[in-house]
């Protein structure tokens, strides 16, 4: 058998390593990665291709940042050239992003299996561009492999048949757990016992001057109380320049760069409080059992907020100040780690593969 990966995002590095790895530890068939270059970190190569186990891609389609019609079209265009040149017997997607529907729309046109890993996620935004791509590509893909019960039962209330519906459990997971005794805190001058972890990146948060603003001034406040440490994302730093913000940095409110695979899960880890916009720091925090604030109006992740350690407090800055008071005096939220989430999801996605 013969298998394509398709990687966009950071995060979609963390998603095919374990299933990159355990592919080839189980199995002959043969792999290659394509990178579609949507998004493109040069700093993230060495872990990537290093401490996550992944060989260089195979191919690079070159997409850049655009309007999403233009991505999707770039993306489909270089892509059905890779295609028809390497004629595979199945392909995995995984994810939300543009590049991921547009890849698996290149497949059901060319009859070509699809499996999309992480699928059933759902927001019920479709505002989300995230939500269409989640939808399109879970319907028009044959292997739906699950992290949680409720995707299931998601896909099974849009008409999906059972016999595409695989619960595996988390890949993130899988990665977490292989990387975790490596990640190393850093050893951050004054860094305190106690601290809430920030990350911050999405849209409809660090695009609008007025909701970045709100956020920044929240933390500064915030670091009364509680140390605040926040590696700024690239993305939100060129904001906070652009709407020039203020955002000054002290002993209780530490700026520092974006923090690199593994030793971001360290700082995870110690925290007493993560805040963040992120859909895999959710999975993660609820792994560690580490409370987390999520600034969203939703999420696609319910799970971790039903099971896990998860609170979404939205653009509410005062009710993110209470719920950060209320962890730090002891009454955080206790969850639990959701079913299958142990670190074997990838061994289990081979041996449906395997079945093939």
């Amino acid at each position: 058998m013969t298998l394509l990966h398709i990687v966009v995002a950071r995060p979609n590095f963390m998603k095919v390593a374990p299933v990159w790895r355990a592919i080839a530890e189980e199995t002959s068939f043969q792999q290659k990665l394509v990178h579609t270059g949507q998004h493109y970190d040069i700093n993230m190569s060495d872990i990537f291709f290093t401490e996550l186990g992944l060989h260089e891609p195979d191919h690079y389609l070159g997409v850049g940042s655009s309007s999403h019609a233009r991505q999707t079209a770039a993306t489909m265009v270089a892509f059905e050239e890779v295609i028809n040149e390497f004629r595979s017997d199945i392909v995995l997607v995984y994810g939300d992003v543009n590049a991921i529907v547009a890849t698996a729309l290149v497949c059901a046109k060319l009859m070509i299996p699809v499996g999309h890993v992480e699928a059933g996620l759902r927001s019920f935004d479709r505002s989300m561009p995230e939500e269409i791509n989640r939808l399109l590509t879970d319907q028009i893909s044959g292997l739906l492999f699950t992290s949680s019960k409720d995707a299931d039962e998601n896909l099974v209330r849009e008409g999906i048949l059972d016999s595409k519906i695989h619960f595996v459990g988390n890949v993130m997971i899988d990665m977490l757990v292989r990387l975790l005794p490596k990640a190393k805190k850093h050893n951050l001058e004054g860094l305190s016992d106690k601290y809430a972890l920030v990350t911050l990146h999405r849209p409809s948060n660090v695009d609008d001057p007025v909701v970045l603003n709100n956020i920044l001034k929240m933390l500064s406040k915030m670091s009364g109380s509680i140390q605040v440490l926040f590696p700024i994302h690239p993305r939100t730093r060129q904001r906070i320049t652009d709407f020039r913000l203020g955002l000054s940095a002290s002993n209780k409110l530490k700026l520092m760069e974006t923090i690199c695979y593994p030793d971001i899960f360290a700082l995870q880890r110690e925290a007493s409080v993560v805040i963040t916009d992120s859909g895999g720091i959710q999975v993660e925090t609820t792994y560690l059992g580490v409370p987390c604030l999520t600034i969203r109006e939703n999420t696609e992740r319910p799970i971790t907020i039903t099971m896990g350690t998860n609170t979404l407090v939205g653009n509410d800055m005062e009710l993110l100040k209470k719920e950060v008071g209320r962890i730090i005096t002891g009454y955080g939220k206790q969850g639990q780690i959701p079913p299958l989430w142990d670190g074997q999801a990838s061994l289990r996605i081979v041996n449906i593969l395997q079945e093939l």
